[in-house]
């Protein structure tokens, strides 16, 4: 089998042509031939110029094997440079094991987060690291809030990744827009509406709970009852998309209730950005946040953010001081804003690098198709699961088709660590268990982003048949996939028809 480097000349006629290709010295790719192997750093350049023909984690691949990272340059003991003086006392505070370098298990991840992310951005992110100041990377950023306004569907001046996970997100919302004494609706319909509320109290404001039970939408009329008994709130906020339970609710509805008091309104989308319709602009949500380790796909430990107009001039015109150094808009203004970059913060370029790969990816996909595909897969797993005997703890009218919670059978539930243990240890699958009232009662099983693929879907199905009928549940193996191959079929049938009813109407 030939290598990359061969491969290379075999796809251009001659060492003479890559070279041109690749705006090299001829020696340099004459080396590359030799040496059996194309050096990683250019993982990315030849996926791009040979059009996709060699893949950059193929270059990746075998460049490891060829050349694996050396971190010692001499055995134990030959070190040139140890002293004898003070070893003593620093070995003192070394582990008590030899650690190796770690080398985490391939999984199938399909929790509530983070999910599997795509070679593509894998690769990206391993890109050599440069200065968060560096003029291309200055260009990248600009390229990153474009993409992300995208995926929000907004036009949104300040749109941007704040460095850290979804929870800094969330906080970043409330340390902005929540002063002291301020009145604060917060609907609460699982986990994530709890968290809202601490940051509404941490940041000194009082949180006026609109309370939904666990696993239904946050309710339009308890959310106007609540507005209209607290006429001097000026925000309100609710999660879009409930990760702890698999509920969506309806955002456009809620945020056309809170505008019509005056009340402006912060919207988690940490689990429905790119996985569902969010469409900031048409809906007018002031202010929401995300996250990038579910169906954006990327690595965790960044936070999509977007704020109106209103907003910053909101923040803006506060008297007081914001309660966070770090998160202080008016000073990340200065970063991400469209003025000059001053510095604030060191930035996590490449995680930022991952970022765009994986928006990058949704552009080319389409995000009204990367929906389609999160809808899709959800509605075989569904009929999967079904099929299996396991019933949905959310209406139909309202699941999130990325994050599947499903009620633990009553004979698995003193079992059910051991079912997710079992998957793992012997499928390499995971997925998640409940959280809150819900813990023991449920699993939340996610098809987000690059974890959202027919492949995954079969596998989860057939993997917890599996268990589940080892354990004595009366469970038939093959009936859940035969339940989602009937389900992907009969979709596509639709979609062929609605293509030909389509090609009908152009040509007629």
């Amino acid at each position: 089998m030939k290598n990359c480097a061969e491969r290379l000349v075999e796809i251009f006629g001659s060492q003479a042509e890559v070279a041109r290709s690749f705006s090299l010295d001829r020696a340099v790719v004459n080396n590359w031939v030799k040496s059996g192997y194309v050096p990683a750093r250019w993982a990315m350049e030849v996926e791009r110029v040979t059009g996709g023909r060699i893949a950059a984690v193929e270059v990746l691949n075998e460049a490891g094997a060829k050349r694996p990272v050396r971190v010692k340059s001499r055995p134990d003991g030959k070190n040139l440079f140890r002293t004898t003086l003070g070893s003593e006392t620093m070995n003192s505070y070394a582990p008590a094991k030899r650690i190796q370098s770690f080398h985490p298990p391939q999984r199938t991840l399909m929790g509530p987060g983070p999910t599997e992310i795509h070679p593509r951005v894998l690769t990206t992110m391993s890109q050599p690291a440069i200065g968060y100041l560096d003029p291309v990377f200055v260009e990248m950023m600009e390229e990153l809030k474009s993409l992300l306004r995208y995926a929000y569907q907004t036009n949104n001046s300040l749109t941007f990744p704040v460095s850290g996970p979804g929870s800094v997100g969330m906080e970043y919302c409330f340390v902005n827009m929540v002063k002291p004494g301020d009145k604060v609706i917060v609907c609460r319909n699982g986990v994530f509406g709890g968290r809202m509320i601490e940051n509404v109290e941490r940041a000194g404001g009082t949180a006026v709970v609109v309370d939904s039970e666990w696993g239904t939408p946050v309710d339009p009329q308890k959310f106007d009852d609540a507005l209209k008994k607290n006429r001097d709130a000026r925000l309100a906020a609710f999660v879009h998309a409930e990760t702890s339970t698999g509920v969506q609710s309806d955002a456009k509805t809620l945020v056309e209730i809170a505008h019509k008091y005056d009340t402006l309104v912060i919207v988690d989308a940490v689990t429905s950005l790119g996985g569902s319709p969010v469409k900031v602009d048409e809906w007018n949500i002031d202010a929401i946040y995300s996250a990038s380790q579910k169906c954006l796909s990327c690595t965790p430990g960044l936070s999509p953010v977007s704020f109106s107009d209103r907003v910053v001039d909101y923040v803006k015109a506060r008297k007081d001081k914001i309660h966070s150094w770090f998160m202080d808009m008016n000073l990340l203004l200065g970063y991400w804003g469209a003025t000059t970059r001053t510095y604030h913060h060191t930035a996590p370029t490449n995680s930022l690098f991952a970022l765009h790969e994986a928006l990058v990816l949704i552009r080319e996909e389409g995000l009204e198709n990367a929906w389609a595909r999160h809808e899709r897969n959800h509605i075989a797993l569904k009929a999967g699961l079904e099929a299996m005997g396991l019933k949905f703890l959310v209406k139909e009218e309202y699941q999130l088709p990325q994050m599947n919670a499903v009620h633990i059978p009553e004979a698995m539930q003193s079992r059910e660590a051991e079912v997710r243990r079992t998957l793992l240890t012997e499928f390499g699958l995971e997925i998640g268990a409940g959280l809150g009232p819900l813990a023991g009662k449920i699993w939340r099983i996610g098809i987000m982003g690059y974890s959202c693929r027919p492949d995954n879907v079969m596998l989860c199905l057939s993997a917890l048949g599996s268990v589940l009928a080892d354990m004595g549940l009366p469970v038939h193996v093959g009936d859940a996939e035969a339940a989602a191959h009937s389900a992907y079929a009969q979709l596509h049938a639709k979609a062929a028809a609605q293509k030909q009813k389509h090609k009908d109407r152009a040509t007629a």
